[in-house]
């Protein structure tokens, strides 16, 4: 047999299958209970949230020959040939691909016979706001004064299409975004059946980017769980897989930004569209990320809406002391304005280059907003100890204000252990120094440990050869950038030494890396994957 989609698999036999929509299970069970069953019915929400299933559901339950507590009994020749989609009783129709008046009136003459075995006749009309104005006036008085076997069952996601003479003639339901933890819960408990090994937050990244959709979620899974298919589904494998990005990413985007680093900022960009990840992902994303952040600033009870862990919640806690609230939310204009814009642009990138140099720079901009920033970063220089200078009332300074910084604590030096940490962490360290640097430092041969403790970073360049790389990164402003990138990482001082091999030897050959140095003192390290 040819394999199944997760969400056709485990699509709800019963009403006590059905999550997440308990206040249309509860009126529809006592209806069935009480024989107060309705003659139309319109059931109205965004995709993926039930309204073809409990259709489905409510037709094999009311043609049931025996009926538990208003829930089909499953055993029945009724129950098996709805099921199967056997039965004449239950008839569905697109109405994105039958929209015109000849199939509606094809339903109109099959109304007037009775069903041949069962007490209904259900007609369940799906995405019927895509019918013609003919076909809903040819729908209209049969809808309005069925025969006493015929049951309608309309679906729709955009209710406000739909004519109100139809509307008024049908009981409503409208159909809940189902919320994360029952998205989630219900897919720990189908993987939990499949036998298949998934962690905990993979589970509950899928269950928010379903968006309220139990079928989304169930298809973003089926889609993880075949590309790595017999592994354990891992938190980052989930974001490999939808493209996403992780938040340690953001953490970084927003304190370059904060900083007015734009030369970094657009270096974390560089390094999100080279791993391919989609750029509308990563817009809504961080600007989800900075709304977690303006909610916790705004009170501290937000554990039950955040939905998120208490190792994350504190990491956002923590974030959320770096700036204020009013420049949050200016951020977050920023970036929904850009989420719109960025929808059908051919240019991307340029388009989210510009947002990022807007908010690294609010004196760029003038409006109110831009001022607000302004004034915190200033009122944030200050409260560190930094002097502004400002010219005069009245004058026009010809040169910029001066800000005299306050001297800092030196940090401590790094011990030869954590300089081989660095090394073996190398990738960390090119994503944290300038672009025009990454380019040079990509062409480093080999990274290990001087005799010294220093950084060492070697170039093979043979005699002859264009010693462009190696004499770039050799110049004492260039180091620098390096060490304090690696500050930026240990928060201990690192040096950093040069060395150009121009042998024509491979320094790959001729020096044990850092791990094999250590090796050699008796140190276990581990490796970073």
């Amino acid at each position: 047999m040819s394999y199944m989609a997760l969400y056709r698999k485990f699509r709800p036999q019963t009403f006590e299958d059905v999550k997440g929509q308990d206040h249309i299970v509860t009126t529809l069970q006592n209806q069935i209970k009480s024989d107060r069953i309705g003659h139309a019915y319109l059931f109205t929400g965004t995709r993926g949230t039930g309204k073809t299933t409990i259709a489905k559901i409510l037709a094999r339950t009311i043609n049931c020959e025996n009926p538990v507590d208003g829930c089909p009994c499953m055993e029945c020749q009724m129950c098996k040939s709805i099921t199967a989609g056997n039965s004449m009783n239950v008839i569905e129709m697109d109405a994105a691909s039958n929209n015109g008046v000849d199939s509606i009136r094809q339903i109109v003459e099959e109304v007037a016979y009775p069903p041949t075995e069962g007490k209904y006749k259900v007609y369940i009309i799906d995405e019927v706001h895509m019918l013609s104005v003919g076909a809903f006036n040819a729908l209209l008085k049969t809808l309005e004064e069925p025969p006493s076997y015929v049951v309608f069952i309309l679906a729709t996601t955009e209710v406000h299409k739909i004519p109100i003479t139809i509307l008024s003639r049908c009981q409503r339901y409208d159909f809940h975004r189902i919320s994360i933890d029952t998205i989630a819960l219900r897919l720990q408990e189908l993987m939990d059946k499949e036998g298949i090994e998934v962690e905990e937050k993979a589970i509950r990244y899928i269950a928010k980017a379903a968006d309220g959709s139990m079928r989304d979620g169930l298809s973003l899974l089926d889609q993880c769980i075949a590309f790595y298919i017999g592994q354990k589904l891992t938190y980052d494998n989930v974001l490999k897989v939808l493209g996403a990005i992780d938040t340690e990413v953001f953490s970084r985007l927003l304190r370059h930004i904060i900083a007015g680093q734009i030369t970094e900022a657009i270096g974390i960009l560089e390094e999100i569209i080279t791993q391919g990840r989609d750029l509308n992902q990563f817009v809504n994303d961080f600007t989800w990320y900075l709304r977690n952040l303006m909610l916790i600033k705004s009170s501290d009870d937000m554990e039950d809406v955040l939905e998120m862990s208490s190792d994350n919640l504190a990491l956002l806690k923590e974030e959320a002391q770096m700036v204020d609230t009013g420049i949050l939310m200016r951020y977050i204009q920023v970036l929904s304005a850009l989420s719109n814009d960025i929808k059908y642009a051919s240019q991307k990138r340029v388009l989210i280059e510009i947002a990022l140099i807007k908010l690294c720079k609010p004196q760029m901009e003038q409006d109110i907003s831009a001022l607000n920033n302004r004034i915190g970063n200033l009122e944030k220089k200050i409260e560190e100890g930094v002097s502004v200078m400002a010219a005069p009332v009245g004058a026009v300074s010809s040169t910029p204000s001066v800000a005299t910084p306050v001297k800092k604590e030196p940090l401590p030096a790094a011990v030869p252990e954590e300089v081989q940490q660095i090394s073996g962490r190398w990738s960390t360290v090119l994503g944290r120094v300038p672009q025009n640097i990454k380019m040079y430092l990509r062409e480093v041969t080999t990274v290990t440990v001087s005799d010294a403790g220093e950084l060492l970073l070697i170039f093979d360049q043979p005699d002859g050869s264009e010693r462009m790389a190696g004499d770039f990164v050799n110049r004492s402003e260039v180091i620098e950038e390096i060490e304090k990138a690696i500050e930026e990482i240990i928060h201990k001082t690192v040096k950093v030494k040069v060395e150009i091999n121009s042998s024509g030897i491979s320094s790959q050959n001729t020096r044990t890396d850092a791990r094999d140095y250590f090796a050699n003192l008796g140190i276990e390290v581990e490796q970073e994957d």
